[in-house]
């Protein structure tokens, strides 16, 4: 895994030339969907950021596919029209598009149409890409990421050569429960092998997720307590303050669990509480988070909490409840809420619960993870004032800010001893140099030089559906729904959750 995203989006070498730290291989990077929303607003930008830092070869290109009647010169001025929005919306960081960028990346779009399943589709492709090297990017709907892959391998555009590579990045969401993610990952594997597929899960891609390997591993005073001498338990939270937005047929069928919990939260779950690789080999490190997972314990009922927005306020804005959204069956049961206690049972964890929540319709976004450690003993101030320390919390955050803060306890200044609790803080937009970026710029990259560090492996993702596929097994009732107010910190019962053992959220809001 090779940190790039910091001289990716402030390096203003020309592209393709010697400013590169390293060049990704000359090839096609096609993307199925290519005319579709992920491509617009977050794969080209990203690719245009790439483009910027000088770290794509003069013999890269791309080619988008999809069913519209298009011309390559209408997708290049599409493209630019894209490129052009993503460096304008950028707040204080808007930025105006690199025309000497541009005139490099617009020679280098093409556009393949046809029908995703129609073998004449693929034949253009291979007529368009040739025998170079080739990143398939399947940005488009789960339905679709079999047939594609099955037409790939008929076609032989997934054969490798001597000297080439041809790799497929799958889009999320790998499955819908234990068996289906088991059963794509055979119908991938039929005609790939593992090394081929790069499963993408986009929350990898942000430097504080990252950061938490180096974080743990390269810092002598963190990695001797983070174990469960001296952690308390430890928090995730993924909240969000949109609501279901204009995908209700999708998250009608979905729900927060699969929406999040296995792939997401599973991820920032394991890169905490992984054991230390043996390198940064891409499969020591994926070695690690796997036995993390399958060392959770079996859910129980009372450990899960399932809720649902009800109608509320959100910075400001009156919103309708989930079941008043359009496309919304007003009788829904469908979770946009979850909280859940897992226990890992290994040498390192047990005893630790670790909580996790995510939500939409919340009191305010933000994904963090909060290190709980034990509290000192109270012995020392038991003839002062003091009633209580503040608590040692570890916080990572990130999003929407990335960075890190710890909580400790400190001497007030006067005559006598009165605690309290203070904060230091790292900012990672404030002590490195980082433009915008989408957070696909390191996962792209790291595919195209076959570093697979960030990418989920079968047997990586089926031990994620493995630790909540209990909770799919007992089905939706309506006595399990819990509701709570749109723009709240979620509903009671998630409260109740921790109360039980005598601890409490963090505030989201």
């Amino acid at each position: 895994m090779e940190n790039i995203i910091a001289s990716a989006v402030s390096q203003v070498g020309d592209p393709g030339h010697e400013a590169a730290p390293r060049r990704s291989p000359p090839g096609s990077f096609v993307i199925f969907g290519g005319g579709g929303d992920l491509t617009r607003r977050l794969l080209l930008p990203a690719i245009y950021n790439l483009a910027c830092a000088g770290l794509l070869d003069d013999g890269f290109g791309v080619v988008a596919v999809d069913r519209a009647e298009l011309t390559d010169a209408q997708l290049q001025r599409n493209v630019r029209a894209a490129l052009e929005d993503f460096a304008a919306r950028r707040g204080a960081e808007a930025v105006t598009l690199r025309e000497d960028v541009w005139a490099w990346m617009q020679p280098r779009i093409r556009y393949v149409r046809g029908d995703f399943e129609s073998m004449q589709t693929y034949q253009d492709i291979a007529a368009t890409v040739g025998e170079q090297n080739c990143i398939f990017y399947l940005a488009v709907a789960a339905r679709f990421f079999g047939p594609i892959v099955d037409r790939l391998g008929e076609t032989g555009l997934v054969r490798e050569g001597r000297h080439t590579f041809r790799r497929v990045i799958v889009e999320k969401p790998f499955g819908s429960d234990l068996p289906s993610a088991v059963a794509l990952n055979e119908r991938l594997l039929h005609t790939l092998t593992e090394q081929q597929i790069y499963r993408i899960d986009h929350y990898l891609g942000k430097e504080t997720v990252q950061n938490i390997l180096a974080l743990r591993f390269s810092n002598g005073f963190f990695e001797p307590l983070w174990n469960r001498q001296n952690i308390d338990h430890v928090q995730i939270t993924a909240a969000e303050t949109v609501g279901v937005e204009q995908r209700a047929k999708f998250y009608e069928g979905t729900g927060a669990l699969r929406d999040m919990v296995p792939n997401h939260v599973m991820q920032l779950l394991a890169m905490t509480a992984m054991e230390a690789p043996i390198s940064f080999d891409a499969d020591a490190v994926r070695n690690e988070k796997t036995k993390v997972l399958d060392a959770i314990h079996p859910l129980l009922p009372q450990d899960v909490v399932r809720g649902q927005y009800a109608p509320g306020v959100v910075c400001g804005r009156e919103v309708p409840g989930y079941r008043q959204e359009p496309g919304v069956d007003p009788h829904s049961l469908t979770e946009t809420y979850m909280a859940m206690k897992f226990q890992i049972d290994n040498w390192r964890w047990a005893g630790v619960p670790f909580y996790v929540r995510t939500g939409k319709r919340l009191a305010a976004r933000k994904t963090e993870i909060a290190i709980h450690f034990k509290s000192a003993p109270y012995a020392l101030f038991r003839d002062t004032p003091v009633e209580k320390l503040a608590p040692n919390i570890m916080v990572i955050h990130i999003q929407p800010t990335e960075g890190v803060t710890m909580q400790f306890s400190a001497k007030i200044p006067g005559p006598s001893v009165r605690l309290g609790g203070v904060r230091m803080k790292f900012d990672y937009a404030e002590w490195f140099s980082e433009g915008p970026s989408t957070g696909y710029e390191t996962l792209i990259y790291d595919c195209m030089i076959g570093d697979a560090t960030l990418f989920q492996r079968a047997d990586n993702i089926e031990a994620g559906w493995r630790a909540v596929q209990p909770v799919l097994d007992w089905g939706q009732d309506a006595r399990s729904l819990d509701f709570y107010a749109a723009g709240s910190e979620g509903p009671e019962a998630a409260d109740a959750l921790l109360a039980r053992d005598h601890r409490h959220w963090l505030k989201i809001g």
